[in-house]
């Protein structure tokens, strides 16, 4: 027992010491794949495409680029040209450029914010947890998930009922006054967050897209029925505003 108690004591005060090892650089690479991999696996139950993979990977890498920049000072005492910290501020840069890339934007629907958000937030926890802030970098892994999962639900209790939808609609002319459409959502009850037009002057089409909040109790039938006395309509469809 005396034995067992005692490499549990060295392995404790090697993975809570300030000097980074092997036994500590480990721990800390596992634990920073745990927390990826809890927020991804959130990510890839709301359909995003990056997932369990993509966020364990970022973590992970976060925590090494922080290891890196503790090991080399600690290792190399005489070194003084150069700031070993860039490596970890160039990790924040690096982000950026792959919250960019999740973000996608298309016909005025924009989706990946939030996943970008994610991306940044699991890059700095993964640096919370290189630099030995386990019980910081768990909290803030716990507050990630609330945020990500029950905020959701209490917007949706404060919008009392109301929802974000996106109503295109693909016209046979050229249409350069949408206030018909206006006084309709207005008379309705229907707020126009945006618009967005895209015109064919080759065949004299118009696509209009209006970003809306309505009820969840809307008629939509009745909706489109007046929107297609307006102008010569070719189609009408209805489409979630996707920005998880």
């Amino acid at each position: 027992m005396s034995v067992i108690s005692g490499l549990w004591n060295d392995c404790y005060s090697a993975v809570n010491g300030i000097e980074v090892n092997t036994v500590s650089s480990i721990y800390r690479l596992l634990l920073s794949m745990l927390l990826g991999s809890v927020v991804g696996y959130e990510r890839k139950r709301k359909g995003q495409s990056a997932g369990v993979r993509t966020f364990s990977l970022i973590a992970m890498g976060a925590t090494l680029a922080m290891l890196l920049s503790i090991y080399v000072p600690q290792e190399y005492l005489g070194l003084k040209n150069g700031d070993p910290g860039r490596i970890a501020a160039q990790v924040i840069t690096g982000i950026g450029f792959l919250g960019a890339g999740a973000i996608i934007q298309m016909k005025g629907s924009v989706r990946g914010l939030t996943t970008a958000a994610g991306i940044w937030m699991v890059a700095t926890i993964g640096m919370a947890v290189g630099v030995g802030m386990y019980w910081v970098s768990v909290a803030a892994t716990g507050l990630i998930l609330f945020i990500l999962v029950q905020l959701e639900r209490i917007e949706h209790r404060i919008s009392l009922g109301s929802e974000s939808r996106i109503i295109r609609i693909k016209l046979g002319c050229i249409l350069t006054d949408i206030s018909k459409y206006r006084e309709v959502m207005h008379r309705r009850h229907i707020d126009l967050n945006n618009f967005f037009v895209e015109y064919d002057y080759t065949l004299g089409e118009t696509r209009l897209n209006l970003v809306v909040i309505v009820k969840e109790t809307t008629d939509y039938i009745e909706l489109f029925s007046e929107f297609e006395k307006l102008y010569p309509t070719q189609a009408i469809t209805l489409t979630n505003q996707l920005n998880i």
